[in-house]
């Protein structure tokens, strides 16, 4: 979002020689690979850190669930999920994971690339210092995201503003895989059949998400989504796309309500209002349709998938 020539690189951010021609140690102690840990959020259910690679010189990002969650075996499981689909997808607007282990005490980690920058949700607090070409640029490298994971059997199942990072040199990515649902092989749905429409009948997958419980931000969530639909596809990741859109545009999400079961209800049958009602500007015709189609209470009435948000949206002038 801003001008590369007006980044300034930290002085921790400068490679100079003596991090480049280091020699690596004939033995290496994998117990002492990160040093210099710094801790960045703390979350509900993990830690997130910064530290020192010592093997490869460079800053990265520390996953670690928190100590009460070390015999929980969903979680456990849940974190491994995360760890290796953020991995395995590798695209441009994904965070790589680097290493996957257990450090002393037996507990899981995992490292992924530190990126500075700042969340939707934060740009979203500042929206009059974009132009709606740029939100709009934020929301096609999502849906490029979307599109790649989801033709790789992948649904994210939490998009919203806190899980999309914009850097300072334009990157956008989409975080957090910790509740996204892959298939298993039994599972795997016929060649012919169109790349988002996938179906599980996992048990593991339910239990995953909390013994048939929600898990997620009620706001954003498809209709399929609250519903706990055994036939779920990556629409659903696009009614959500599509939440995250019209807020982009409106500076409101399209069902607001006091309590959960209000916006449970909204979400299941209110249709919401047009954004361009709720504007004092002009919002393109293409874009107001493309935002209404997307939060279609079915799943037939959206689009496809992600490439057709993009193609839409680099219509829009």
């Amino acid at each position: 979002m801003t001008r590369y020539e007006e980044q300034k690189p930290d002085d921790g951010d400068v490679l100079y020689l003596e991090d480049t021609d280091n020699p690596l140690p004939e033995k290496l102690n994998p117990s002492t690979r990160y040093i210099h840990f710094k801790t960045i959020a703390r979350g509900g259910k993990a830690i997130i850190q910064s530290c020192r690679d010592r093997f490869l010189g460079r800053v990265v990002c520390y996953k670690q669930l928190r100590s009460e969650f070390r015999d929980n075996d969903i979680e456990q499981l849940r974190f491994l999920r995360e760890a290796r689909i953020s991995a395995l997808l590798q695209h441009p607007s994904t965070i790589p994971t680097y290493d996957l282990g257990r450090d002393l005490r037996g507990d899981l980690y995992f490292t992924m690339k530190l990126v500075h920058g700042y969340t939707l949700r934060e740009v979203l607090n500042y929206r009059e210092r974009y132009d709606l070409g740029q939100m709009l640029n934020i929301i096609i490298q999502v849906a490029q995201a979307l599109a790649y994971a989801h033709t790789h059997g992948v649904l994210h199942r939490d998009i919203k503003p806190e899980n999309i990072l914009v850097g300072p040199y334009g990157e956008v990515l989409l975080m957090d895989w910790g509740l996204a649902k892959v298939w298993a092989r039994e599972d795997d749905p016929p060649v012919h059949e169109s790349r988002t429409r996938l179906v599980s009948n996992s048990a593991l997958d339910t239990s995953v998400t909390g013994l048939g419980g929600l898990e997620g931000t009620v706001t954003y969530m498809s209709p399929e989504q609250l519903e706990k639909a055994m036939d779920i596809d990556g629409r659903s990741d696009i009614f959500s796309l599509g939440v995250v859109l019209y807020e982009v545009v409106t500076g409101k999400t399209p069902a607001e309500a006091e309590t959960v079961r209000e916006m449970q209800e909204k979400v299941l049958t209110e249709p919401p209002a047009p954004p361009s009602s709720r504007v004092t500007f002009k919002v393109p015709v293409l874009l107001d349709n493309l935002i209404m189609s997307c939060l279609a209470k079915s799943k037939e009435d959206r689009p496809e998938d992600g490439l057709d948000i993009v193609r839409l949206l680099q219509e829009i002038d």
